[in-house]
């Protein structure tokens, strides 16, 4: 959405051409929620509104309005990439009836989709955006093509690193006991399944021990991922197992102490954080609380133990919620492709409560009311989700080797979302260092993972920090005129090798003077931020750099922007940058 505003501004200066605006995307979830974050875009924006269109008013929409923009309207076109084709049906459309002479910016989401050599669908999209251009996002790029061509790759390392999601620790605890071909013994199972569980009620308990006129943080969430679903013996079905004995109460004491003992001993040794040279703190008093009794109430939403029940919606066979009969709200979900298979089998003899007024529980998770605190499923809702809510995330079954790297990497990026403050997707500590030692945020800021097998796991996790240093940056490309390329050594070819360490923003003579008497014109720094969107903080910058160019700037003979409409944007752009990632030195 902030690169359709950019390209729209860009179009508006005449800085680049005109083109209609396509975005394309996988499902109609996704769909759906890009137009739900195109709504708040538009709350937030008077000098700008933008539409969507679906595709198939493509003709009508430009005999009205032309091109896709009209004031300040702008006209976006969308559809699902998987229903491009040559042909024509009810849904699928033929490309070429919207080939406008491939003049077209094409945004394609989940653009790791369709092998680049054989895929349709691929050259479908080149075939439209030939005489525009084709942005691809995604998550998992896996392709060394792709790695290579990206704009910018601000992949899980440098995400995290740059504050914007959790810290990311995987624990030692491996979930082998759930394994088919292992021989392990129920007891065994049930210390894994304890283990999860008592990770959960203790970021729980950390975000109750927050002030309440602190930070919003979300409600922490487990979230457990398996192979199987439906087969006789499905992992999914034996963890479920184990939770019904957690909840009936059916847990050894031996066992339950056990459990403690192992999890609290890794956690008081300080879990690494991946990416990070530093480690999570666990605040020992807060886990020595975590008594069975805290457990039932923390994770199950009951006082005391009980059976489990059934809550359904007859219209709804995705997705089932579970409740203890002495709880009055339900605690887990599990959300798969077809739940009649449990029904006839796995819960027969349950108590099953069917009815219209159960809401699809999915749908409102990430609601302030929901009280869910476990979502059980396999790959049905991996992709597009958006939570901030999952602290925990065990995987059974499932990234066994490094085969598995895009499950893996996609399912890690859904639990590594965080809001501490609503609109504000960055972490508190990472705003605010007087919060780093708070163990309780430290705690509503990390992701654990429990993993199936942790070494492969922490190889395809681990590998996102090699890539950061093979990879090609904005910044070297935004340095140089000519091209540049990256080597897997890590060693750079061309003109980018000198100058990589001078990250100061190229400015003409011509245009400094430009703009030192458009400055003056102005008189007013008021105009200036009416005028140019610009806060206080960037206008005080704008002046510093001023003051000094050449320490702020590198200085070159001419001009390259030569009108102040395109250069106090880049320019603000700049100095805020460079002062939340100062030059060392």
């Amino acid at each position: 959405i902030k690169l359709i505003e950019t390209l729209w501004r860009l179009m508006q200066r005449e800085e680049i051409p005109h083109r209609d605006l396509l975005v394309l995307t996988a499902r109609d979830d996704l769909l759906a929620q890009f137009q739900r974050l195109i709504d708040e875009f538009n709350a937030a924006h008077s000098d700008a509104h933008i539409r969507t269109e679906d595709l198939r008013a493509y003709p009508e929409v430009k005999r009205n309005h032309g091109f896709g923009r009209r004031g300040s309207d702008i006209i976006v076109f969308f559809y699902r990439s998987d229903n491009l084709s040559d042909v024509h049906k009810e849904r699928i459309v033929d490309f070429r009836n919207y080939d406008n002479l491939g003049r077209w910016y094409v945004l394609l989401d989940e653009a790791h989709k369709g092998d680049r050599e054989d895929s349709k669908r691929q050259h479908i999209y080149s075939i439209l955006s030939r005489n525009g251009f084709l942005f691809n996002f995604s998550a998992t790029f896996a392709d060394a093509r792709d790695a290579l061509t990206t704009v910018y790759d601000f992949n899980l390392a440098r995400f995290v690193r740059a504050g914007y999601g959790k810290h990311i620790a995987i624990l030692r605890q491996e979930n082998r006991a759930f394994r088919p071909q292992e021989d392990y013994n129920q007891a065994e199972k049930q210390r894994v399944t304890l283990k999860t569980l008592l990770m959960l009620a203790y970021a729980r308990k950390a975000r109750e021990r927050l002030p309440a006129d602190g930070p919003g943080y979300h409600r922490p969430l487990l979230l457990t991922l398996v192979h199987s679903v439906n087969t006789q013996d499905a992992d999914l079905k034996r963890f479920f197992r184990e939770l019904e004995r957690v909840a009936r109460g059916d847990v050894e004491e031996s066992v339950w102490r056990q459990a403690r003992e192992e999890l609290w001993r890794e956690l008081a040794a300080g879990p690494e954080w991946m990416f990070e040279e530093a480690r999570f703190h666990a605040d020992a008093r807060l886990f020595q609380s975590l008594t069975q009794s805290e457990l039932r109430r923390l994770v199950f939403n009951a006082a005391t133990p009980a059976a489990i029940e059934v809550l359904l919606r007859p219209s709804n066979r995705r997705e089932m919620a579970f409740k203890l009969k002495s709880a009055t709200h339900p605690f887990a979900l599990i959300k798969i492709g077809d739940i009649s298979p449990w029904l006839g089998e796995e819960l027969s003899g349950y108590e099953i409560l069917e009815g219209f007024e159960y809401e699809a529980f999915f749908d409102r998770l990430n609601r302030a009311d929901s009280e869910i605190n476990l979502l059980m499923g396999s790959r049905s809702f991996y992709e597009g989700w958006d939570s901030n809510r999952p602290n925990v995330i065990s995987f059974i079954n499932i990234g066994l080797g490094p085969s598995a790297r895009k499950f893996i990497l996609q399912s890690v990026g859904r639990g590594a979302r965080i809001e501490p403050i609503p609109g504000r997707r960055k972490r508190l500590a990472a705003r605010d260092g007087t919060h780093a030692a708070n163990s309780e945020v430290a705690a509503l800021e990390t992701l654990f993972i429990f993993g199936a097998n942790r070494r492969a796991l922490h190889a395809v996790i681990d590998q996102l920090r090699r890539e950061t240093a093979i990879s090609p940056t904005q910044d070297e490309s935004a340095q140089n005129d000519a091209p540049s390329t990256r080597h897997r050594d890590g060693a750079a070819s061309g003109p980018s090798r000198n100058r990589v360490a001078d990250h100061r923003l190229e400015i003409g003579r011509d245009d400094l003077t430009l703009l030192r008497r458009y400055m003056d014109y102005l008189g007013d720094d008021r105009l200036l931020a009416v005028h140019h969107q610009a806060d206080a903080r960037g206008i005080r910058l704008l002046h510093a750099c001023l003051r000094e160019p050449e320490h702020h700037f590198h200085i070159i003979d001419g001009s390259r922007y030569g009108r102040p409409e395109i250069l106090i944007p880049r320019l603000l752009a700049y100095v805020i940058s460079q002062s939340e990632h100062p030059k060392e030195g």
